[in-house]
């Protein structure tokens, strides 16, 4: 079946990677690379970012010229290995979607050559004679000129055993072939054949303008080459699919371009004089011979690309500049006279940029973003040295540096065995300079170089898209536009070493939204045109240019945004452009209006996608997505949303339409639809739990995609019923079978949810039953075995609703008890102590309060406890074996405190003209208590506290406590909100908790009264006097009960007196902070029990003073 179109133009695609196969991996021992080596790292070359491998020449030879001298065109050089290895390295490139590109040495052979053997032997006129250009006498072709002039006087040498000249370009033991003889040309096509059929992807042609000799000329580019060419290219294409031609042609770019043949010669054609003015502007800090040179650079037939490079085996080849463009370059990059060779310099990039990475990186985002194919050269992505004093071209070949052992890591020989030495200079030495230090530094060159080359890869523009300078009004600062397929990118690109400031000029691009490529962070706006930008010293963007989002009527009032791709559902998140749509277009406005988006009063600053898992599910494909949220002057989030495409005849059939569910209209391919969030399919929904049943495992390259369910209860999949709960929250919520409960988490970390872990454990490795059971669970592992937990699935509890709401109705009863017979009676004096049984409590409270909810309050308070001594039993779990305190902990400890206290007490001080008369008189009350608060805090670190730390709950409160009608069921184990998982997941002393479901006991108070309208004004006063004894008593009813079954004394010892203060009046603080900035009308709540709190240290001072 004939290749489509993009696939036969795979190399305006490709990042060519050229590696010579001796220098880059040595696989037995020799002190020379092979074949073998070269399949041990092409999982390096792939995690890399590149996609096509140029071979140097490989063939046997003498190697006097590095294997340009050619002894067997069809076969292995012996010390690379065999033929079979070859087609292995072939077979194992292709697997990993690499196309490989060979020489094929053209114009001439080594002497060593059989052909040439024959040739000198040969009488004149014979057959194998005229496979080589002899002659009689030296005096022909004298316009040729010495392309080796430092090692060669002419072209001809004398063969004392033909006893004639035979020519030669190069060196004199490269016999030219004669292309004259039709017979030569045979045998060359003959060559390219057998490499084709093995399956090579393409060939080099090197010194492609030689193959013809004429009188009068300078021999090369004559029109037998072109005529030559064509017949060649004719060939291959008639033979085989999507191979490739890349002609060597160092020229001035209109006759390079003559090796395109208007699209029938060459499909490929190095630019080589555009590599040394990438040099020459550097260094001059001027744009011009980068501009002026591709302005020079004739426009390429459609299926033709030029090949951009910045170095290669060879030198920097200077023909192609003026005599003082020259000069200038010698002057600037070769005062070192072992620097030159021929007419050229032999330096690396990174000695060329004499090791400084702005530079490097610099002109690598310039190459990556020119129109053409980028090549690098091995070792280049590391910033490899190189050696000037091995003579002749060996300075820029030696072998690759792999990691800081023997011989770089490159062989196990002996190191006077290796067929060059590892660059030693103590700049570049291999110990420094290296892959594995370079893999495990994420701010290295190479990891740059994988990041820059991912993104060209993404932006799938600058291979194919056009190209326009635009005008800078300070020529150091290049910048220019690429646009392909509705796509556009301006680079901009400071040359000088100073940071420049311009005004560029950008009415091509009025009223478009400028977003930089690499941080996605949003830049001005261009307006009319002009576009005034400053940039760092060698510094450099990529912008990408959008039309300005502009909200119409219908967007503004709800309507649904549009998903329009031409890709398959299954191929969207493979395409950069319908990714960054969704980025910024798509799940941005369907979050904001999410129950369960915490970010919806941050300012985003972008959203990405983090990552993406397909899932199939009876034939659709679902994305488990992580997006990644940025805030201005925030820590990003990550959030978890599952999508899939549900054609718009289905959707009611497969799942729920509603606010909540759908993402976005959508036409995919022509299909229109709609994107759902797949919590609300319900096949999705069933395939969850049905693989938490099966366990199922599904891999991709970065990881796992794990369902698990628990080693001690089976899961019931013989009918699947599930609905989604309608509660608003921060998770979404499924119930299966009426048996199950599987919450979805939304925001998720790369870390274990402190949920799941302690759910799991309280279920699997300890006996307490007052937590929901753990039943199943679904999680991504990746590579470095860092985890993300989609959701958990736990049994069902049958309840009666939660603590909270058990709690109100009680202290409602309370307050309806206390109007009808408490009106007359004076309000009891607070009983100071810790702990208090009901029999202990005024007669008036044991009435109004009623032995009923105390019983419940008592079962609380050991439920409570027995979920602490469960999450401390277990010593040999290094997540939960209890630690002690260490006067370290304490005093940091004291300095948290110490800044949560000033901070909110800062914000309440800022906020006193927005509070009513009476809550700002409380606040003034509290603000005049801030150098006692930091003296009770002090407590924390003078005290010798011996205390243990375990997990903890660490959002306890009654909202996290459901109710069955006799008991209590502790849930919800995710801990703070506020909290980063790592956080919460730390150790601390249980005591905090017990703060929690104090201060909770003090909301549902005073709360009542705040959400009860039914109270008379005049019985206010009245019932928050009431509401005092409530919470005082009812505390301490809960907190008797904590200690009897923790197995304490009845008095509290004096270090969990000063920790219990300590976390109620952090908490009472922490408080304060939430309820001004969300809730002003409940601020009066947390002022309260500051003020409460610190009446009961001050009791507490005087009795020990008395003491």
């Amino acid at each position: 079946m004939p290749a489509s179109k993009s696939e036969s133009l795979w190399y305006k695609d490709a990042v060519i990677y050229e590696v010579s196969v001796r220098a880059f991996f040595d696989s037995n021992g020799d002190g020379i690379g092979d074949f073998p080596g070269l399949i041990q790292k092409l999982d390096y070359l792939e995690d890399l970012g590149i996609n096509t491998i140029w071979l140097l020449p490989f063939y046997p030879s003498p190697l006097k010229d590095d294997g340009f001298d050619v002894t067997d065109y069809c076969d292995i050089h012996p010390d690379y290995g065999t033929l079979s290895d070859f087609k292995a390295f072939l077979k194992e490139a292709h697997k990993r979607g690499f196309k490989v590109v060979t020489e094929l040495v053209l114009n001439h052979t080594s002497d060593q050559h059989p052909w040439f053997q024959k040739s000198r032997k040969a009488r004149a006129g014979s057959r194998f004679k005229d496979y080589y250009v002899w002659s009689e006498t030296p005096d022909r072709y004298k316009q040729a000129r010495i392309i080796f002039s430092d090692d060669e006087s002419g072209n001809w040498s004398w063969d004392q055993e033909a006893r004639a000249y035979y020519w030669h370009r190069f060196y004199r033991h490269q016999p030219e072939l004669n292309y004259e003889n039709p017979e030569v040309q045979f045998e060359m096509i003959k060559v390219a054949d057998f490499w084709m059929k093995l399956g090579v992807d393409g060939f080099r042609l090197s010194s492609v303008p030689f193959l013809f000799e004429e009188e009068g000329t300078n021999c090369e580019n004559l029109p037998q080459t072109h005529a030559f060419l064509k017949k060649l290219r004719s060939h291959i294409d008639k033979h085989y699919d999507d191979r490739v031609l890349l002609a060597e042609a160092n020229l001035w770019p209109e006759d390079a371009a003559a090796y395109f043949g208007d699209g029938q010669e060459c499909h490929m054609n190095f630019h080589y004089p555009l590599m040394p003015r990438l040099f020459l502007a550097l260094r001059t800090e001027d744009s011009y011979p980068i501009t002026d040179i591709i302005e020079q650079t004739p426009e390429t037939p459609e299926n033709c690309q030029w090949a951009i490079f910045l170095r290669n085996h060879d030198e920097i080849g200077l023909e192609m500049v003026t005599e003082e463009e020259k000069d200038y370059l010698f002057k600037a990059y070769a005062s070192d006279p072992n620097n030159k060779r021929n007419i050229g310099i032999r330096r690396r990039l990174a000695p060329l940029m004499a090791n400084d990475r702005r530079k490097i990186e610099l002109l690598y985002t310039i190459l990556f973003s020119l129109p053409g194919t980028p090549v690098m050269y091995y070792g280049d992505e590391i910033g490899m040295g190189d050696n000037v004093y091995l003579g002749d071209r060996y300075g820029v070949r030696t072998p690759m540096q792999w990691n800081m052992n023997i011989n770089a890591g490159f062989s196990a020989a002996n190191p006077q065995k290796l067929y060059l030495p590892i660059i030693s200079d103590p700049v570049y030495r291999y110990e420094s300079v290296n892959v594995v230090a370079q893999e495990e530094n994420s701010s290295s060159l190479l990891w740059w170089v994988k990041h820059v080359l991912a993104m060209r890869k993404r932006l799938n523009i600058f291979g194919r898209g056009d190209m326009k300078f635009i005008d800078s009004s300070n020529a150091k600062v290049l910048c220019f536009a690429r646009s392909n397929a509705g796509q556009r990118v301006i680079v901009v690109a400071n040359l000088s070493q100073f940071s420049q400031s311009t005004t560029l000029d950008l009415r091509d691009f009025k009223d478009c939204d400028i977003t930089e490529v690499f941080s996605q962070n949003r830049f001005r706006s261009v307006e009319e045109g002009e576009y005034p930008i400053t940039i760092g010293p060698y510094g450099y963007f990529w912008f990408q240019v959008d039309d300005t989002e502009r909200k119409d009527q219908g967007q503004e009032g709800g309507e649904l945004q549009l998903l329009k791709t031409d890709s398959s559902w299954e191929k969207l998140f493979h395409n950069y452009n319908e990714v960054r749509v969704l980025e910024r277009k798509i799940f941005q406005p369907f979050m904001r209006k999410c129950r369960w988006f915490g970010g919806k009063a941050k300012v985003i600053s972008k959203l990405a996608v983090h990552k993406v898992v397909p899932v199939k599910v009876d034939g659709d494909t679902h994305y488990l997505t992580i997006i990644e949220v940025h805030y201005v002057q925030r820590l990003p989030e990550l959030y978890f949303l599952p999508i899939c495409f549900v054609p718009t005849d289905t959707i009611f059939d497969k799942g729920e339409y509603t606010a909540q569910s759908v993402v976005c209209r959508a036409e995919v391919q022509g299909k229109t639809g709609f994107v759902v969030d797949s919590s609300y399919v319900r096949s999705f929904r069933d395939f969850m739990l049905s693989s938490m049943e099966k366990k199922l495992r599904l891999k991709d390259q970065e990881g796992t995609l794990e369902f698990n369910s628990s080693v001690y209860s089976k899961i019931n999949v013989d009918h699947i019923d599930s609905k989604i709960l309608k509660a608003d929250q921060s998770n979404t919520a499924i119930i299966y079978n009426d048996q199950y409960f599987f919450k979805f988490y939304r925001k998720i970390e790369k870390e274990i949810n402190p949920d799941l872990e302690i759910v799991r454990f309280l279920s699997e490795s300890t006996s307490f039953r007052n937590s929901p059971k753990y039943a199943g669970s679904v999680e991504y592992r990746d590579i470095e075995g860092k985890t993300y937990v989609f959701g958990l699935l736990q049994e069902k509890v049958d309840n009666q609703g939660d603590a909270w709401g058990m709690t109100i109705d009680s202290v409602g009863r309370f307050y309806e008890r206390a109007l009808e017979k408490a009106r007359k009676e004076k309000v009891p004096k607070l009983l100071n102590r810790s702990a208090i049984h009901f029999e202990d409590a005024p007669e008036m409270i044991q009435e109004l309060v009623g032995r009923g909810f105390y019983e419940r309050v008592v079962r609380l308070g050991q439920r409570t406890a027995e979920m602490h001594l469960a999450l401390a039993s277990d010593s040999a779990n290094p997540a939960f074996s209890p630690e002690y305190f260490t006067p370290n902990y304490q005093r940091s400890l004291y300095s948290s405190l110490r800044k949560l206290a000033k901070d909110r007490l800062r914000l309440l001080s800022n906020s006193l003209s927005k509070l009513n008369a009476e809550t700002r008189e409380l606040a003034e009350k509290v603000l005049a208590l801030e150098d006692n608060i930091l003296e009770c805090f002090s407590e924390i670190y003078t005290t010798r506290i011996q205390a243990i730390k375990t997990r903890i709950h660490g959002d306890y409160h009654l909202g996290q406590v459901l109710f069955t009608g006799k008991d209590f069921v502790i849930i919800d184990f995710e801990g703070e909100p506020g909290f980063s998982f790592s956080e919460r997941r730390l150790k601390k002393n249980p005591l905090k908790d017990v703060a929690g479901m104090m201060r909770s006991f003090h909301y549902a108070a005073f709360g009542k009264i705040l959400l009860n309208e039914n109270y008379r004004a005049q019985d206010m006063e009245f019932l928050e006097q009431w509401a005092e004894q409530w919470q005082h008593y009812v505390s301490r009813f809960y907190m008797g009960a904590y200690m009897e079954r923790m197995g304490w004394d009845k008095d509290l010892a004096l270090e969990n007196e000063v920790l219990i203060r300590t976390y109620l009046i952090e908490k009472a603080i922490y408080e304060l902070g939430y309820e001004l900035n969300g809730r002003p009308d409940w601020v009066a709540i947390p002022l309260r029990g500051i003020h409460y709190h610190m009446s009961r240290y001050f009791l507490a001072k005087e009795e020990r003073k008395k003491k």
